[in-house]
């Protein structure tokens, strides 16, 4: 019965769990506010998210198809490994599907047909994200683990790696390390890399399958074994250096470097019982928010962050546009039990602005709509979080909605237009005859005085053609090189005279200088 209740215990994540509330809205003799502390995602199945790789190329077994044999029955080798056949076929997916009824489904490697050549393959697996892990990685593997692995990781997406664990039947020949366990570390060792005999030597038995890295250990050393002292956990988190970091990570590796051996030496006369098999791979963790959001979801491919506390960024880990009057800081666990949430601020705002896109320092609650309002929206903005324009002004497409010019006056003309208000791409709505995005401009066949007018020149509401201006009402004014009551003949097909330089020319210039005289003094009448 104990032994039950250990594994149970075990088996649970590590939930870590009072981190879970980013903000609340409270009541102060000030007035109300948000009042903000640190949090976090809760633990999850990250492996749900996960992108493998195996490498080297060729590795998984099935191309071409191969057989092989299994320890416990080393000379009857009647099973297949074929990819062109689902049935037969064992890819890197297989690692990570559900096993219905029971049944072991894995990944698994070519045989060690090429000894005494290492038989060696890499099992990479990648978030594009930095996670925290709460409890312990667990792999499986199928017909035998493996005598010589490691486990590594990065924290840059791959770029760099750095060892985890060391894992071999005998430590001091594969890695010329001492073999350790991590229930022997103290506090001061808690995060040092070590190598273990403990999931490598041979037991003969089906049921030893798996191999862990022990997270839960390790917090044990400051939790206590039932991990009921998690505030001493929090703290240490807090105060010893570079020990968040060590259960951080954005990849995994897995490199299997030497195959199960059946608790003997290699034989070499039947290598089909060497390989590698791996039916699951168990990470339980969160993202990592740097206490600055307690949502984290699958988007586009990728884990993302909510950020709260008004930062930004995969890992919330910048402030965002606007609310950067000091450094940007991750949250803290300290002081419990609500930890500090190191919010960023506006410069010269209240703490409590985050709902206002940093356009407002106040906030206030409508009691009878229960609802929370900015107060005296800055910057144009108007709305419940300042999220909207004023009215005469629109959306810059441009700018963040946390930036000060977010919002851009519309500036319609005051006369082509209906009013001062444009829509959400900055064109105004224009009156009759006028045109353009301001309504600063006349449609063809009107001219602008005072606002945009049709071009006409009698009553029945002829136009004046060809760039004729109409006088008084009453008659057009044609421009050189026309002629007529609307200016709709050239001068040129009515009298050849006018075309080239006869004294016809000067009767039509003194047309034009009588046009243009009149044209002047109607201007002034109009002064």
């Amino acid at each position: 019965m104990l032994h039950l209740v250990a594994l149970l215990l075990h088996c649970v994540p590590l939930a870590m769990g009072q981190y879970d509330i980013c903000k609340s809205w409270v009541t102060t003799d000030d007035g109300p506010s948000w009042e903000f502390y640190a949090c976090q995602p809760k633990a999850m199945r990250m492996k749900d998210y996960v992108t493998v790789r195996v490498d080297p190329a060729g590795i998984t077994c099935g191309d071409p198809p191969e057989r092989f044999c299994t320890h416990e029955n080393p000379y009857l080798c009647s099973d297949e490994c074929d990819a062109s056949n689902p049935d037969l076929a064992h890819p890197p997916k297989l690692m990570f599907d559900s096993e219905d009824e029971g049944l072991a489904t894995y990944w698994q490697s070519v045989t060690w047909r090429r000894y005494p050549e290492p038989l060696l393959a890499n099992i990479t697996l990648s978030w594009n994200k930095s996670i925290e892990l709460t409890d312990d990685i667990v792999i499986t593997f199928e017909y035998g683990r493996p005598t010589i692995m490691m486990l590594e990781k990065s924290l840059d997406n791959g770029r760099t790696w750095h060892p985890y664990q060391y894992y071999a039947d005998d430590c001091m020949e594969a890695f010329s390390m001492p073999a350790r366990r991590v229930r022997d570390l103290s506090t001061t060792s808690a995060n040092r890399v070590l190598c273990t005999e403990e999931y490598s030597r041979w037991a003969g038995s089906k049921k030893e399958k798996t191999v862990r890295f022990e997270v839960r250990d390790r917090f044990a050393i400051f939790a206590g074994p039932d991990l009921k002292n998690m505030d001493n956990l929090y703290t240490r988190l807090e105060s010893a250096k570079g020990l968040k970091d060590f259960f951080t990570v954005t990849d995994l590796r897995m490199r299997l470097l030497r195959p199960a051996l059946g608790g003997t030496y290699v034989q070499r006369e039947n290598l089909y019982k060497y390989f590698y098999a791996v039916s699951n791979i168990e990470v339980t963790g969160r993202c990592k928010c740097n206490l600055h959001a307690n949502l984290c979801t699958f988007k586009e491919g990728s884990l993302q962050c909510e950020c709260e506390h008004n930062t930004t960024g995969q890992d919330c880990g910048k402030c965002k546009k606007n609310f950067r009057s000091r450094s940007w800081r991750a949250g803290s666990y300290l002081p419990l039990p609500n930890g500090s949430p190191n919010a960023c601020a506006a410069a010269g705002s209240a703490f409590g602005n985050c709902e206002c896109y940093g356009h407002s320092n106040r906030c206030s609650y409508i009691d009878f709509l229960n609802v929370v309002t900015c107060v005296s929206c800055k910057h144009n903005t108007r709305g419940q979080h300042c999220q909207h324009c004023r009215l005469g002004f629109y959306r810059n497409s441009s700018a963040e909605l946390d930036d000060e010019n977010v919002c851009i006056e519309c500036n319609c003309n005051q006369i082509g237009s209906m009013h001062d208000r444009c829509n959400e791409t900055g064109y105004c709505e224009c009156r009759e005859g006028a045109t353009g995005p301001k309504c600063d401009d006349c449609l063809p066949n009107y001219y602008w005085r005072q606002g945009c007018f049709p071009n006409v020149c009698d009553d029945e509401l002829l136009l004046c053609q060809n760039g004729g201006t109409c006088y008084q009402n009453q008659r057009c004014i044609c421009p050189v090189g026309f002629k007529g009551v609307l200016c709709q003949q050239s001068r040129c097909e009515v009298d050849k005279k006018d075309c080239d330089g006869a004294p016809g020319v000067g009767s039509s210039l003194g047309t034009v200088a009588l046009g243009v005289l009149v044209l002047q003094l109607h201007a002034w009448g109009d002064l």
